[in-house]
């Protein structure tokens, strides 16, 4: 198994990850928006990158030494962006591969092979996705030779549509031929933690190199369990003011979670990203400065956590030795 994961500063060895939170975002953007409506947004990279790498440099002195950017294509991933903005923080960041989407695959993924030809038989190889996710870890991501460390697909309100499955299908053959792990994102009404574990398991991924995101977002216990019996980890991932539930549930959450003996099958994150052109910056979407955004689980929550009796080890665990463990596949 792996004993290094790739960063955008190059491979790092899975001991001296520190601190890692696993499911964040640096700058996400909408390409074609910008390309065909430049004015609409306050989108300059000339101001905007000076100034999340402040942010990053903050970040790193505030305690974080390694971050996951989930930042993959449907979230307007920018490589070049992105190594700017966290040149010289310190901060080590982890790139990620393949795709975001809810329902329908863009243009060229349902075109690509010809017109009206049918999609890729379930189970069988997909020659437009493998091979792209594929060079993203073996080449490098859009020519910057910055190779992704993790994979990514979601499914969110329309459950399991057809293209849907073909990423995460992709992602898992991927995942096996390469050994990088995978992350998801999941919908906290849908459940759909299960059913991605399915699919996963069909191909034949090891379940234990799976994060199912966004299980944070959900109250049931039960289900939670079902997903750790899996084989799964947890991503307790969106602590931040932006997100229901509370702070106080969540954190609650984590808590019992914890006393049921689970702090080595969970991770902590936030989902935040520094900046986004999906809403007016003055909004304040997230209710915090750049950099707090990323500080939030030491500075708010991790004492929370410890008045709810956890202790200092199962923090440690979640932040430090599970993600060490994800990376290197022990």
């Amino acid at each position: 198994m792996p004993t290094t994961v790739e960063t955008i500063g190059g491979a790092v060895d899975t001991s001296r990850l520190g601190i890692t939170l696993m499911h964040e975002h640096v700058i996400v953007l909408t390409p074609e928006i910008q390309s065909a409506y430049p004015h609409y947004h306050d989108w300059d990279p000339e101001t905007v990158i000076p100034q999340v790498r402040e942010a990053m440099r903050s970040v790193k002195q505030g305690g974080i030494d390694t971050l996951v950017d989930a930042t993959v294509v449907g979230l307007g991933r920018d490589m070049n962006v992105i190594r700017q903005a966290v040149d010289g923080t310190g901060l080590q960041v982890i790139a990620v591969t393949g795709m975001y989407i809810y329902n329908s695959l863009p243009w060229l993924f349902r075109y690509g092979t010809g017109y009206n030809a049918p999609d890729p038989v379930p189970g069988g190889p997909d020659p437009l996705l493998d091979e792209l996710f594929l060079r993203d870890i073996q080449e490098g991501i859009q020519n910057t030779g910055i190779k992704a460390g993790l994979l990514k697909c979601a499914t969110d309100s329309d459950g399991l549509t057809p293209h849907v499955e073909r990423v995460i299908r992709s992602c898992a053959r991927v995942s096996r031929q390469t050994g990088v792990p995978i992350t998801t994102h999941t919908h906290s009404v849908t459940r759909g933690g299960l059913e991605q574990q399915r699919i996963l398991c069909e191909e034949g991924v090891d379940l234990g190199r799976v994060i199912i995101g966004h299980s944070g977002d959900h109250t049931d216990l039960e289900y939670l369990e079902r997903l750790i019996e899996g084989g799964s980890l947890l991503g307790m991932d969106r602590f931040s003011p932006a997100f229901p539930p509370s702070l106080e549930v969540r954190v609650g959450i984590v808590a019992d979670m914890c006393e049921r003996g689970y702090a080595d099958r969970m991770v902590l994150s936030h989902d935040v990203t520094a900046w986004a052109d999906w809403y007016p910056q003055e909004l304040d979407f997230f209710h915090l400065s750049m950099s707090d955004r990323y500080l939030y689980i030491p500075k708010v929550v991790v004492p929370a956590l410890k008045d709810r009796g956890v202790s200092q080890a199962q923090i440690d665990q979640m932040l430090v030795l599970n993600p060490q463990r994800f990376f290197s596949g022990d």
